[in-house]
């Protein structure tokens, strides 16, 4: 098996040596070349175009964004984000989901041994993921056009708080990964002020989550915000599961709550689609509609699997849209998936389930797909 080819472009040294060492010890992974800044970078893709490239933001003489924005233009090659993440930091990584990189992954930090395991878990699994991404999926940038009028933000703070759930109340959850950031985007901002409460595990690195949900809540009519431990989920409200942390549906009594905690990666992530799920299934039963979207790798499967046993209608997004197919198949595979659409229509069916009463007995969709 040929190894994946990686470029590393960072300014630092540091950076770049930590990065070679931790991606040279995957087996089929190996670091073809690095740079010090985009200039160096494209003067080495004449003579060598790698699989991915690694890229900083903040570098000098070019900028990260300015280059990847040339790159899709003139050359595209599936592009991960390697940034440490502040504040200004996180803008500049959603513009760089926008032009077109497929993920956004945090530098890794010398630390513990468990710290630079995980963080290579993260990185290679991220690597793996971009390398089979579908040309057809990397989009150009987007200018976000849509704007909240005003009645829709007044409607959003006086119905901030005031729903009351009942034990009948459905509850939307959603898992997603590789290429997850835009699809999340697009399923929250076509749901409806009244939507019921929403919980969702997209797989990012801490402080992130936070940045996104921020980013969600400005162009989104329902509210968007990180989960906060013990945070009642209510109709017209998304929380997104904190980068780091575990993310559960609890329930105590007729109250839905995220509880968020601390834990080992499962299924090679934390927060889990799995964890999730698995909670949705035990504490939401017939009341949950899922849905699992694109992603690498299969976590979420097994707890698709077991919340349709439970009776949740489950929803898959089907392989044409996503940008990576794996966490969709895996659940179609294990036999946990009652329908596979793409993705604009994920939200319309979501509603349209949440709506209708609990799903009868059925067959998942064949695991043939």
């Amino acid at each position: 098996m040929t190894a994946i080819q990686v470029m590393v472009v960072d300014d630092s040294a540091i950076v770049r040596q930590t990065l070679k060492a931790l991606l040279d010890a995957e087996p089929d992974i190996e670091v073809c070349d690095v740079a010090q800044d985009p200039i160096v970078a494209a003067q080495k893709l004449r003579r060598r175009v790698p699989d991915v490239i690694l890229l900083d933001i903040e570098m000098p003489r070019m900028d990260g964004l300015t280059f990847l924005e040339k790159l899709m233009t003139q050359h595209p090659i599936p592009v991960v984000i390697c940034s440490s993440l502040t504040t200004k930091g996180s803008e500049s990584a959603f513009a760089a989901l926008e032009m077109g990189a497929i993920e956004v992954i945090e530098k890794p930090k010398v630390g513990t041994r468990e710290h630079l395991t995980e963080s290579r878990t993260r990185i290679a699994d991220t690597i793996r993921a971009a390398a089979k991404a579908k040309p057809s999926q990397r989009k150009e940038r987007r200018v976000i056009q849509k704007k909240l009028t005003a009645d829709a933000v007044i409607q959003r703070k006086l119905g901030a708080g005031a729903a009351l759930v009942e034990s009948t109340e459905k509850i939307i959850v959603v898992g997603a990964s590789t290429g997850g950031t835009e699809a999340v985007r697009e399923l929250l901002e076509a749901m409806p002020i009244d939507c019921p409460g929403i919980l969702i595990v997209q797989h990012m690195p801490e402080r992130f989550t936070e940045a996104f949900a921020q980013r969600m809540d400005k162009t989104c009519r329902i509210r968007v915000a990180e989960a906060k431990d013990g945070q009642s989920i209510l109709r017209g409200h998304a929380l997104i599961a904190p980068g780091g942390r575990h993310t559960l549906l609890k329930r105590s009594g007729a109250r839905y709550y995220a509880q968020v905690k601390d834990g080992p990666l499962v299924s090679r992530h934390r927060p889990s689609v799995n964890v999730l799920f698995r909670s949705a299934a035990m504490y939401g039963g017939s009341n949950v509609v899922a849905a699992i979207l694109t992603g690498m790798g299969d976590d979420g499967a097994d707890g698709m699997k077991e919340l349709f046993d439970a009776g949740v209608v489950t929803l898959a997004q089907d392989e044409t849209s996503c940008v990576v197919f794996g966490m969709p198949k895996e659940a179609i595979k294990r036999g946990g998936v009652q329908q596979v659409l793409p993705l604009d229509q994920i939200a319309p069916a979501l509603l349209a389930q949440a709506a209708a009463p609990s799903r009868p007995a059925g067959s998942a969709v064949a695991a043939a797909l």
